[in-house]
């Protein structure tokens, strides 16, 4: 079976995390994170949503947010969308 992974953009919509502000976006085209395009990335917050950017990048029809890091007090939401 072929298929053809979709490009997908994470954009932070809110944060109490000095490591984000909103407005920071990250990008991915496939399994590979767009340094070019993207703002900082945390693992804990990747690990947090990369379900979802999984599924966005197979064609999954998914809402495109709220998803959350919940790290500590220093939560981030997230939107996450298929380009």
């Amino acid at each position: 079976m072929s298929y053809t992974d979709k490009k997908v953009k994470v954009t932070v919509i809110e944060s109490k995390c000095p490591k984000y502000k909103v407005g920071d976006v990250i990008c991915f085209e496939g399994s590979m994170l767009d340094k070019e395009h993207s703002d900082n990335v945390c693992m804990v917050a990747m690990n947090a949503i990369y379900p979802f950017i999984y599924a966005f990048r197979r064609g999954g029809d998914l809402k495109k947010g709220p998803y959350q890091c919940v790290d500590c007090n220093e939560a981030v939401v997230f939107e996450i969308e298929s380009m």
